[in-house]
């Protein structure tokens, strides 16, 4: 999720969950090759397991980034074949790529010749009228016959032209079923669900026909639904955390970001939706939206958007 799930959500989001697999942001190979490869490849080592998500379609510039990612310490790496987006589509990535499956496959074949990662590819089931399900099983076997064996699949087609990337995720309808009838066609392939998933409960449901489930949007609006997945999901033993506790998990990333010179409102604002529906999540939320973006904010604001939540929502179990 392009400018939403930075290290500093990702660093947030590990200390609700240890064992969910985290992914960057999609970064594009020519911001890789031809930028500040720190700023778009660093991570820290608390964020793992972790995978990279790479834009782009030239199988040379992926196998290069692909090469990166194990140099950075990336847990994987994936094709981002999914996003609608008008920017995206004009550079010949992301979700237009359904319509050229070979071209896929060149650049999986060429990304696992230049790395010992997983190589992951993340589609939707469709886009414009190459929206049947023969082209859909067309994509996928083309793609496995690279070496591509796992698949996220966003169980909406796209529309390239005519909708914004935001309707794309809304007016297309969701259709699960199709995601498992994939998975019936292709039992020897790791298929996970992308779309429409708001919660533990319906992951768990997906998770009785799929292999994986990925939580987007809702993840990061909602983001206390992450405390129980160690539990609910891979079956730890020790309890969830509570908010208090992911806060104070959090805090000495921030306050060291804070003394690097980040400003407050880059790494909080990934925290707002943490009361979500709560007692004192208006009070969070507009403390920190109101001070967090000042020059010299520290953690007195986040204290201050603290002490108006109440203690026993601060410290209720998931």
């Amino acid at each position: 999720m392009m400018d939403w799930t930075d290290r500093h959500c990702r660093v947030f989001h590990r200390g609700l969950t240890r064992r969910t697999l985290l992914y960057t942001e999609m970064v594009t190979t020519g911001a890789i090759l031809h930028g500040d490869r720190s700023r778009h490849l660093d991570f820290s080592a608390a964020e793992h397991p972790l995978a990279l998500q790479l834009g782009g379609s030239d199988a040379a510039a992926l196998a290069e980034c692909a090469r990166m990612a194990a140099d950075w310490g990336y847990d994987e790496v994936n094709l981002n074949c999914g996003c609608p987006s008008d920017r995206v589509s004009s550079g010949s990535f992301g979700a237009c790529l359904m319509g050229t499956p070979d071209t896929v496959a060149r650049a999986v074949e060429a990304m696992r010749g230049a790395t010992h990662l997983p190589v992951t590819v993340k589609h939707r089931i469709g886009i414009d009228d190459l929206d049947s399900y023969e082209h859909l099983t067309h994509f996928v076997r083309t793609v496995e016959a690279a070496g591509c064996q796992t698949f996220i699949v966003h169980a909406r087609k796209a529309w390239l032209s005519g909708l914004s990337p935001r309707e794309n995720r809304e007016i297309p309808p969701l259709r699960h079923e199709v995601v498992r009838q994939l998975k019936a066609d292709f039992p020897q392939l790791t298929i996970s669900l992308n779309g429409g998933v708001l919660d533990l409960s319906q992951a768990r449901d997906a998770l009785t026909w799929a292999d994986g489930v990925m939580i987007g949007r809702a993840a990061y609006q909602t983001p206390f639904i992450l405390a129980r997945a160690d539990q609910d999901v891979f079956g730890e033993p020790a309890p969830p955390v509570t908010r208090r506790q992911a806060m104070e998990a959090y805090l000495p990333y921030v306050a060291a970001q804070l003394e690097a010179g980040q400003p407050l409102n880059r790494m909080m604002k990934h925290t707002l939706g943490l009361f979500a529906g709560m007692p004192g999540a208006r009070h969070w939320k507009r403390t920190l939206s109101e001070e967090g973006h000042k020059p010299g904010a520290g953690l007195e604001v986040v204290r201050a958007a603290l002490s108006g939540v109440p203690d026993d929502v601060l410290d209720a179990p998931a």
